[in-house]
């Protein structure tokens, strides 16, 4: 170990790859995202930029998918289809999507 690999404190510094793990440790965290119910979320609109519950947006259901639209500029913000066993979520309409959790961290 060389000067260069220590921090001001004299620790070993390990670096930014100390800190990067796969993707499999994200696993815990979305769990808990995904196991409330999206529709209570209140959704930012990419396009316009308002902010409404998904539940108050536009539904086109009789499409191949579902197609959740801003209410307020029609823009798309959600697209969901399942088939084959497997499911497709396109968010990127969203902004942000802020879901209400209860206090211990597991859905309300």
């Amino acid at each position: 170990m060389t000067t260069s690999d220590m921090t001001a404190d004299g620790t070993a510094d390990e670096g930014p790859e100390s800190r990067r793990l796969d993707g499999n440790a994200a696993a815990g965290p979305l769990r808990e995202l995904f196991s409330v119910d999206i529709i209570a979320a209140a959704c930012t609109c990419a396009h316009c930029g308002g902010t409404t519950a998904l539940a108050e947006h536009v539904l086109y259901a009789d499409a191949p998918a579902l197609v959740l639209r801003c209410p307020s500029c029609t823009g798309v913000v959600l697209r969901y289809a399942s088939a084959g066993g497997q499911a497709r979520l396109d968010l990127t309409g969203a902004r942000l999507l802020v879901l209400d959790l209860a206090h211990d961290g597991r859905p309300g």
